[in-house]
């Protein structure tokens, strides 16, 4: 699913659950949905909007938390200032500003289904099980609210394959929640239920055969295309990456997200290693830090890798440091670079 992250990826321990908020997927552009619009505060909130969707998250801060001091009964403003703290990884101040809107409006099924990724975020910092505990309670929430909420199921899914049976993982309930999807809407019904294969049955082979229906359907939207690419990218498949990234392009050439999946496609192949340097560098410059898109700690971990293949050894240790400063919790890069230091 789209960076989900982000949409939205989960990963719990034997112990604990951590739920980690990527890519994600699906995506992350339905990551975004938008909540009922209010009246309230009308223009400063949609000046807020712009801001946030430039990644100017401190800035969309400042516009709310100034809306909220002429009316601090607004749902929606609390919804985008704590969209906005999530963005930031503050979430406790997320958490605070979500819980508001739902003291607000506690009918709305998107503030329900933020409410969960926040405390998700919370947990996996704080390693809260107490927290993690609150995810699925507000996914479950969300999907009751508006059963057509097909990210929110998703959420759950992903939360009921990931987290512990201590913390409510159920794999029975995530099949549900596919059979759900797919009744919504086949194509993400494939995304679904190749998520439950890969995560859940650990059955790659049989999560592949799914996106590509994916790719078969050629839908309309970019997300999809995305999630197959993420796919295709954990699994180091080069070509399948590729392809996907070239459907991916044939709905919208102009894509920001392009350019990420076009360097991995290169580093993983190791092939046009100027151009995959250039593509990096071009995500990096060109688009904001935001949780449905690649990250861009994951675009510097790239960078990394490709400046240790090609022997630049200095320059791919500062990629990783750079790419742990914006998450600290990327095992693999800390390990990479720990191997380079080690090695010095």
């Amino acid at each position: 699913m789209t960076v989900k992250r982000a949409r939205v990826a989960k990963a719990a321990s034997a112990a604990l659950i951590v739920v980690v908020f990527l890519m994600p997927s699906a995506s992350q552009g339905h990551a975004f949905a938008m909540a009922v619009p209010s009246a309230d505060g009308a223009a400063a909130i949609q000046t807020a909007q712009r801001q946030f969707n430039q990644g100017s998250y401190s800035s969309a801060i400042s516009t709310l938390q100034t809306a909220l001091t002429q009316n601090p009964s607004s749902a929606e403003a609390h919804y985008w200032l704590g969209r906005s703290y999530y963005e930031l990884h503050d979430f406790d101040n997320a958490v605070s500003q979500l819980e508001k809107s739902i003291g607000i409006d506690d009918k709305n099924s998107v503030y329900h289904q933020w409410l969960g990724r926040a405390y998700g975020g919370k947990a996996d910092k704080e390693r809260s099980l107490f927290d993690a505990r609150k995810v699925k309670k507000e996914f479950q929430a969300a999907v009751q609210l508006n059963p057509s909420n097909i990210s929110a199921r998703e959420d759950l899914e992903e939360y009921c394959i990931d987290a512990p049976w201590v913390a409510g993982g159920n794999k029975d309930e995530a099949k549900a929640q596919v059979e759900a999807i797919t009744a919504l809407d086949p194509v993400r019904g494939h995304l679904a239920r190749g998520t439950l294969y890969e995560k859940g049955s650990k059955k790659p082979e049989l999560a592949e055969a799914e996106f590509r229906q994916v790719l078969s359907a050629k839908p309309k939207d970019m997300d999809p295309y995305f999630d197959v690419a993420t796919f295709f990218q954990r699994q180091n498949k080069a070509p399948d990456l590729e392809a996907a990234i070239q459907a991916a392009a044939q709905v919208n050439p102009n894509d920001s997200r392009l350019a990420y999946f076009r360097g991995v496609s290169r580093v993983i192949s190791n092939s046009e290693q100027a151009r995959a340097e250039e593509y990096l560098k071009s995500y990096l410059a060109s688009t904001p830090d935001r949780s449905d898109w690649p990250s861009h700690a994951s675009a510097r971990e790239w960078l990394g890798r490709l400046y240790e293949a090609q022997g630049k050894r200095s320059e791919a240790a500062e990629q990783y440091r750079d790419a742990l400063q914006l998450e600290p919790g990327r095992k693999q890069v800390r390990a990479r670079l720990e191997q380079l230091e080690k090695s010095h």
